[in-house]
């Protein structure tokens, strides 16, 4: 049995490395963090031709069609280069949204505008600090007619339109919530840029009054759905997370061999060897459990919602450790603006939080797990 990806898989990975290192330097990263451009539209053009941001997207709808093992491959360059562009919010949330309910009408008008990179798409689910919960939406939906706010939501000042969590009911069950595809050039609709930890990524708090909106999939089953979009994201901004560890693990050993102390190359220490190591496990392991991730999404198996919170929750500790591990081995030059391990340490707080915290997908795992074994 083959583990690894495809020779072709291999080859799409190695001509995104090439694009991105090209395209997206870490200057380019800080030009959006340093300017008024909220991402890097010239990039986000580039992507688009090369195909990379319709290539999960059937094409019936625009996209390339290859799949979800090919989209794994350039979500990890992605993380690598630390991409200012949409690419999470769009492809990893909206697209997969519309893929798994939206009618044909919803996916002809949407994905093949974001094949193309002529539209942004994002998921409005949280509404303020706390982890996905039926519970925590008090937006509400009535009569097609949204009234209430969400924030953070990733993109949301750039996004053309969002998936928007609602609540159609008062039961207090899961079939209270229905997912809504709003355009957000929409009458009543305001979206307010907000401050974040990391500045390449744009977040948003978007207010809506009286606004008018398509329901997305089955009114009782938006819960569901935005259960089954959140473990797709899991995984895939999880091969963002494996990206940017093994980046910055390359960052750390290539100044621990470049450095001079004491007449010595500081990696020739034992206490920065055991750091190095440290990050290459953590790196390592979050790797073989995004595998498992990629391996269900791509045959929908029935072992996804365990598969996709052991690789958000591998793949999240081993970015922050990474990340975190490369400032400790740069030293006091790591703590400083000029060098560009904070850009990877900004980037992994920022989307450890993205999905839910830590601690959510924790406690995910082990109910998903009580429940398999109790079956």
């Amino acid at each position: 049995m083959n583990f690894d990806f495809s020779d072709d898989q291999k080859q799409l990975r190695d001509e995104a490395r090439r694009f991105l290192t090209e395209k997206c330097p870490p200057k380019a990263v800080r030009a959006v963090i340093d300017g008024k451009a909220p991402y890097d539209r010239e990039l986000w053009k580039g992507l688009a031709d090369m195909g990379f941001l319709g290539v999960a997207i059937p094409e019936a709808f625009g996209g390339s069609g290859a799949g979800h093992l090919e989209l794994c491959v350039i979500a990890e360059e992605m993380g690598r280069a630390l991409a200012p562009v949409p690419f999470s919010s769009t492809v990893y949330l909206a697209a997969e949204a519309l893929l798994l309910a939206g009618s044909d009408a919803q996916k002809q008008k949407w994905l093949p505008a974001i094949a193309q990179g002529n539209a942004i798409g994002t998921l409005a689910l949280f509404e303020g600090s706390g982890n996905p919960s039926p519970k925590a939406i008090k937006l509400t939906a009535a009569n097609g007619v949204l009234n209430g706010t969400k924030k953070p939501v990733a993109d949301g000042a750039i996004a053309d339109f969002a998936i928007v969590a609602a609540r159609t009911g008062s039961t207090g069950r899961d079939t209270d919530i229905a997912l809504y595809l709003v355009d957000l050039t929409s009458e009543g609709v305001e979206a307010k840029a907000l401050t974040s930890i990391d500045p390449s990524r744009n977040q948003a708090e978007i207010s809506f009054k009286n606004v008018k909106a398509e329901l997305l999939g089955a009114a009782n089953e938006g819960w569901s759905i935005l259960s089954q979009v959140l473990d797709r994201a899991a995984v895939l901004i999880g091969f963002e997370q494996v990206g940017g560890s093994d980046r910055a693990l390359e960052m750390g050993r290539d100044y621990a061999l470049d450095r001079i102390a004491f007449g010595r190359q500081i990696g020739s220490f034992q206490a920065v060897k055991h750091m190095l190591a440290d990050m290459y496990v953590s790196a390592t392991l979050a790797r073989s459990n995004c595998y498992y991730g990629a391996w269900a999404l791509s045959t929908n198996a029935s072992e996804l919602p365990e598969a996709a919170a052991a690789a958000r929750i591998s793949a999240t500790q081993a970015f922050q450790h990474c990340s975190k591990n490369n400032i400790q081995v740069h030293g006091g030059m790591g703590f400083t603006w000029e060098f560009d391990c904070h850009l990877y340490y900004r980037r992994s707080n920022a989307v450890a939080v993205g999905l839910g915290s830590l601690s959510y997908w924790e406690d995910q795992l082990i109910e998903r797990m009580r429940q398999k074994n109790a079956a």
